[in-house]
């Protein structure tokens, strides 16, 4: 103590270790893992595919078959009997998006002053900044999808037009119209499911109505946990995400109207008519009156380059520590008529 110097007790370093962020870093990893794994609703809502290299994954599209009654003696094989299915075949590609970020840099000085800590809260803004443009840019898709024209082998999106999306019967009406839609065309059953705004979710929640609230301890509503579990086999998935996906309007052509950079992506989800991920999304709103969005897993697909991760490094002349959360993906429609855009009157 000649010096007046001390040896600290340093949390973050591994004993034996010269890292004294070592810790830290790990737990700020981790959270960021979790915020956006909390924060993120479409997901597990569509497929995905994780390419370990190359720019784009290749997703194959089959027509369907026909069955016809054989008439002894007759040759199957010969086309001139129309015994033979002919089976249509097409692909849809989806191509890697340019590396997406969320970063920060966390001045030292600042940290060793502030009395919380302060890296978890940056952890967590980070996972949900990339949730975030996760969600949007898969819900642009999904409307995109039910947006799209017949392409064969594949039949086009599904629209509901003039539906009433404010009032507890116009919304279960309009979600037993898309089912309908979803049927007619020989969707999959399982996996459906609505993106709702939270104003339309609460309103399915709090009604007294016997297509959602039949019984709180086992049926489709628990008003006291404010879950619904689905109506007409469609599970339902609010996400204030959404609003801002209706909220900006028609972004087709000008971009300056966008809070983000959607229109820079690889994938031209609308075919021409939009810019990347952005398009015409006004049909979504009239008056205040918003719409709603229908789906399969098999609608919209997502390719992963770079699956989430972290990175972090100590500046030295900069006096504190660089945050990088990162991913590398690409969205794209995969099968339109397996989607229903639900527009309000």
């Amino acid at each position: 103590m000649a010096n007046g110097n001390t040896s600290p007790s340093r949390s973050g370093l591994i004993s034996g270790g010269s890292d004294n962020d070592a810790l830290f870093l790990k737990v700020f990893s981790g959270e960021i893992l979790t915020a956006f794994e909390q924060n993120n609703v479409m997901k597990d809502l569509h497929m995905m595919r994780t390419i370990s290299s190359g720019k784009s994954a290749q997703f194959p599209v089959s027509g369907i078959a026909t069955a016809k009654y054989h008439t002894p003696g007759v040759n199957i094989a010969d086309s001139g009997n129309s015994m033979l299915s002919s089976i249509g075949m097409n692909e849809r590609v989806i191509t890697i998006d340019d590396v997406l970020v969320s970063s920060t840099f966390i001045a030292n000085i600042d940290e060793l002053k502030s009395h919380y800590d302060v890296r978890s809260i940056y952890a967590s803004e980070l996972g949900k900044a990339l949730a975030k443009r996760f969600d949007i840019a898969t819900m642009k898709t999904l409307f995109a999808a039910a947006s799209s024209g017949a392409s064969a082998p594949q039949a086009a999106g599904n629209s509901i037009t003039g539906a009433t999306t404010n009032t507890t019967a116009g919304i279960i009406d309009a979600l037993y119209a898309a089912a309908t839609k979803l049927d007619e065309v020989d969707a999959p059953s399982e996996g459906r499911y609505a993106i709702v705004t939270p104003a339309q979710y609460y309103k399915l929640l709090t009604a007294d109505n016997v297509a959602i609230n039949k019984d709180t301890s086992g049926g489709s509503a628990d008003a006291a946990r404010g879950t619904i579990v689905e109506v007409a086999g469609i599970q339902l998935k609010k996400s204030n995400n959404f609003l801002e996906v209706i909220a900006e309007g028609n972004i087709a052509v000008d971009q300056s109207s966008a809070d983000n950079d959607d229109g820079s992506a690889n994938n031209d989800v609308f075919g021409g008519s939009g810019v990347g991920y952005n398009g015409d999304f006004s049909a979504l709103n009239n008056s205040g009156e918003h719409g709603i969005l229908v789906g399969t897993k098999e609608a919209i697909g997502t390719v992963k380059l770079l699956d989430l991760a972290t990175e972090s490094e100590y500046q030295i002349e900069r006096q504190g520590t660089l945050f990088v959360a990162k991913y590398a993906m690409g969205h794209g429609v995969l099968r339109p008529e397996c989607s229903v855009k639900i527009l309000p009157a």
